[in-house]
């Protein structure tokens, strides 16, 4: 009984408190596709990916039916950073649901409008907002429809104190008219509140933007994450930079036997490998309401654990030469950086030749029947000057021209020639640690992988084509790993099986090098048509910078890299979220998601010979 009155009591005072329409919510996922468009289309940075900002208590006035309810304490707001446009997970605040979609859109609209991102925060919404209108005349009705809906939900200035009254009359007025006001009063009291939260705006993102800057270009912070895709929530919480505590141990608070323990402000969570201590501590972070991030100098402990995941040199596989030294893009920059990476060649050391497994020689027996069609074929050429046989049609045509008068314009025999498929492929695989990872009892997606590159071997033997097969990870931009399965030189044998078996996952993915080495080889073949074939289970990522935009933005340069060198870029994924970030490296048309991992082995060879048609 007491539940269930607590219950009619908080549905009440909640609903009476105001601010919160659950019957008219929109959520993001219902908007998200088309919030991401029209922030595309209204000239936004196609880099940025749209997600979900996290709830923050924003310590602005409440009224007394709000303060009873304990409601309204925090609120999602959107805003941008370098790599992500944060909109509220859920909008709610209008009783009309079309409001509360349109403001889904206008928060689209003002983040791609958002020109002076180096103005206070009152000032740049001012501008942003004003040039929003500007440049879309269509969009006033919304807005006005909005601000009006919005300050019917704001307290009153009558309400509020002197000071706390002045800055809601410039916020009102710079709402209803955008660019009016040169800046916000101050508060001259110290109980005064800060003013309450303006959903049409987008919040500063001054702390968020130097949290990001904690990342080190030497590579000496230990990573964000690891795996092939991190980013399975798309949350983001509030950060700032602070100095190391003294005590950097997190402390448990034990006041009584009966107590309670609770985490410290300060929380080891940088501990990003596979010996984490302690793997409670990302559950931890997410409990925060804002994570402290520091530099706490101990960097080469990390350094000599993650090392220690390298294998000795006699257990490595072989490099092959020195090492080739590869540029980088900065899209910070806008700059290529010369020689920032190093790529080293390398072929297994334990592998042995090999026949094809048995359990594929079924479907491999299948694709080499199919594929043999595809096979050059030799064909009678007409009219040609000399050749083994008469061409009957070609003589009758050449004594019909000589008795008018006229010179034969044709030879008279019949030549056999061969019709070659003009044509170089290579594919390029993913060999990161992500691979991994289990898809069935009895598979990993890597054991995917090695079946996939056997069977496309055997269909592309029947066809003739010319092809290589290469692997690769990466561990920082100073080892990079470029695996050698099968070169354009050398026959597919015994000893290609044997060296495709002998793939292993590890490390991470610095994909834009592999790339440019790829690109490199490819290039180089005599062939009118070049296909540079990718496979891979997530997004390029690495322990420092790389895994963030970053990575993305070097990858898709190298991409238009291989582009400009006459090569067609093609990748395949089993990463379920590729189509939040594969078409902004490929191109709508420049990839291809395979739902079921174990279906990749008999998909590609079928999907090179759609890419491939004539």
């Amino acid at each position: 009984m007491e539940e269930f009155i607590g219950k009619i009591w908080h549905n009440w005072v909640t609903k009476a408190a105001a601010g919160h329409y659950p019957e008219a919510a929109v959520k993001l996922g219902e908007i998200e596709k088309t919030a991401g468009i029209l922030f595309r289309a209204f000239g936004g940075d196609p880099g940025l990916k749209v997600a979900a900002a996290t709830p923050e208590e924003h310590g602005a006035r409440r009224t007394w039916l709000q303060r009873i309810a304990a409601s309204n304490e925090r609120i999602a707001q959107g805003r941008r950073d370098a790599e992500t446009l944060r909109l509220p997970p859920e909008i709610a605040a209008f009783p009309e649901k079309s409001l509360n979609r349109d403001l889904y859109l206008w928060l689209a609209a003002l983040a791609a409008s958002d020109v002076a991102p180096e103005q206070p925060w009152f000032i740049r919404n001012q501008i942003a907002s004003r040039t929003a209108l500007d440049r879309y005349p269509g969009l006033n009705e919304r807005y006005r429809r909005l601000v009006a809906a919005h300050l019917a939900g704001r307290i009153a200035p009558s309400a509020m104190q002197a000071d706390e009254a002045a800055q809601e009359k410039a916020i009102r007025q710079a709402l209803e008219q955008p660019g009016s006001v040169a800046g916000l009063p101050p508060l001259n009291t110290v109980k005064a509140k800060p003013p309450q939260p303006v959903l049409l705006w987008l919040i500063g993102s001054d702390k968020i933007e130097a949290a990001t800057k904690l990342a080190d270009p030497n590579d000496n912070l230990p990573p964000e994450g690891s795996g092939g895709n991190p980013e399975t929530a798309k949350e983001a919480h509030k950060a700032e930079q602070v100095e190391t505590p003294d005590n950097k141990n997190p402390v448990l608070a034990m006041f009584r036997a009966e107590s309670l323990p609770t985490w410290a402000e300060y929380v080891r969570v940088n501990r990003a490998f596979d010996e984490d201590e302690n793997p409670n501590a990302s559950q931890a972070a997410n409990d925060l309401d804002k994570l402290s991030l520091t530099r706490d100098g101990e960097t080469a402990k990390s350094r000599v654990k993650f090392d220690l995941d390298l294998p000795s040199a006699a257990e490595d596989d072989t490099p092959i030469g020195p090492g080739i030294a590869l540029p980088e893009w900065d899209y910070r920059k806008n700059a290529m950086q010369p020689a920032h990476c190093l790529l080293q060649p390398m072929v297994a050391h334990d592998a042995v030749p090999a026949a094809l497994p048995q359990e594929l020689a079924a479907t491999a027996r299948k694709l080499r029947g199919q594929f043999a069609a595809l096979a050059p074929q030799r064909r009678w050429l007409k009219g040609q000057p000399d050749g083994p046989e008469l061409d009957v049609d070609s003589c009758v045509r050449n004594h019909a021209d000589r008795a008018s008068g006229h010179t034969p314009e044709s030879g008279g025999y019949l030549a056999q020639a061969r019709c070659e498929r003009d044509l170089a492929c290579l594919l390029l695989a993913d060999l990161s640690m992500s691979t991994d990872a289990p898809i069935s009892d009895s598979h990993r997606i890597v054991d995917v992988i090695r079946d996939s590159l056997l069977l496309f071997s055997e269909a592309l033997t029947a066809t003739g084509d010319r092809f290589g097969i290469y692997g690769f990870s990466s561990l920082r931009r100073q080892n990079i790993r470029f695996h050698l399965l099968k070169d354009f030189g050398g026959k597919y044998d015994a000893a290609a099986r044997g060296r495709i078996l002998a793939i292993k996952p590890g490390y991470y993915t610095r994909m834009g090098a592999a790339i440019r080495q790829a690109a490199s080889i490819l290039a180089e073949q005599p062939a009118s048509r070049r296909l540079l074939l990718i496979i891979t289970d997530g997004k390029p990522n690495d322990l420092d910078i790389y895994d963030s935009r970053y990575g993305i933005e070097d990858t898709r340069m190298a991409v238009h890299e291989a582009r400009r060198l006459g090569l067609t870029p093609f990748c395949v994924t089993i990463d379920h979220e590729a189509g939040a970030y594969l078409p902004y490296l490929f191109g709508p048309a420049g990839f291809c998601v395979i739902r079921k991992p174990e279906e990749l082995p008999s998909r590609l060879p079928l999907l090179y010979v759609q890419l491939t048609r004539q």
